[in-house]
């Protein structure tokens, strides 16, 4: 009996997931040679992928090179702002539509969640698929599509809030609430929490921002 393949992931895909892991960051110079090596691709699927990249905004030409894009002060504040509302409208429906189970794998996810404390890297990687339940969790796929834009440029900031110290247990503190409230299907309350867990990290990773060299 065969089994069905996995299908492999395509060089765009790749290159994304590399981004989003923090493997380039924004300022890192990508080369297509290079990248071919790294993932056992042609070159030619890699230059596809890399101009697909700098069409979406997150590579950007630094003379004939291409390098992972960074957001300014400006940029970034105008993501956040996106993000909340999108954000907010996901916690809303998810309120409304969530499974039992759903709803239950979101309260294992925080959990969980906590014997992260202390890795910033680690619950990072978490708070991004805990965000991303609440996504699938409003049942509305285009909200979804939109969603899996803004956290792609999300990957193009230099730090993540959550570095910051006592942020993570504070965190895991705002999605606990943001869960309790989509488990008592209260639309309004898991909106409003969510916003100001969004609220919180901006201003968190404003901070942060402030104290970097440069």
């Amino acid at each position: 009996m065969t089994h069905p393949r996995t299908p492999a992931k395509d060089a765009y895909t790749l290159i994304l997931e590399a981004i989003d892991q923090g493997v380039y960051r924004p300022g890192d110079r990508l080369v297509e040679s290079e990248l071919a090596d790294r993932f056992g691709v042609s070159r030619t699927p890699i230059r596809e992928a890399l101009q697909r990249l700098e069409t979406q905004s997150l590579l950007a030409r630094d003379g004939r090179s291409l390098i992972v894009a960074s957001l300014d002060h400006n940029q970034m504040a105008e993501l956040y702002v996106v993000r909340t509302e999108l954000e907010g409208l996901a916690a809303r429906l998810a309120a409304r539509h969530a499974t039992d189970e759903e709803v239950q794998v979101l309260r294992d996810m925080v959990t969980e969640d906590r014997a992260l404390l202390g890795d910033p890297g680690a619950l990072a990687r978490a708070n991004r698929r805990f965000h991303r339940m609440i996504h699938l969790a409003s049942h509305n796929r285009y909200l979804v599509q939109q969603l899996d834009l803004v956290h792609r440029s999300m990957a193009l900031m230099a730090t993540t809030s959550l570095a910051a110290e006592g942020r993570g247990e504070v965190a895991l503190a705002e999605h606990q609430a943001i869960v309790d409230a989509v488990g008592r299907r209260d639309g309004a309350a898991a909106d409003k929490a969510l916003r100001e867990h969004i609220s919180m990290a901006f201003v968190t990773r404003l901070k942060l921002d402030s104290r970097q060299p440069g």
